[in-house]
């Protein structure tokens, strides 16, 4: 899956975006940016999704999530911490497409259109 989250009432939908990545990530990813479009996952939500030449090497086994809190086992009473990412990798897209979630893969045919691959 791709880095996702709300968007804040102060901030649009790309420093959101960049927000959300940095926080899953633990990177702060800079660069040029260009929206993919808005797509309708099978849940129903709307992902706003954008594409970025980093300007820097990411290190994906150096990667480190922000954590949240969640009631585990469900009805338990017992409140556990996880991280938001448990991994992180580099693909082709031939390999992200089997990768990534149903709903994401309109995403990844639009990045390969906009880099003339597709």
């Amino acid at each position: 899956s791709i880095p996702k989250g709300l968007v804040g009432e102060d901030e649009d939908e790309l420093t959101a975006a960049q927000r959300e990545t940095e926080e899953e990530l633990g990177v702060k990813v800079d660069g040029p940016f260009a929206r993919l479009g808005d797509y309708k996952q099978p849940g129903g939500k709307i992902v706003s999704a954008w594409s970025v030449e980093a300007t820097i090497d990411i290190d994906v086994a150096a990667i480190k999530s922000n954590i949240f809190t969640m009631e585990w086992p469900p009805r338990s009473g017992s409140l556990k911490e996880f991280p938001e990412v448990d991994r992180a990798g580099w693909f082709t897209l031939p390999e992200a497409e089997v990768k990534i979630l149903k709903g994401q893969r309109p995403m990844l045919l639009d990045f390969a259109r906009q880099q003339g691959a597709g």
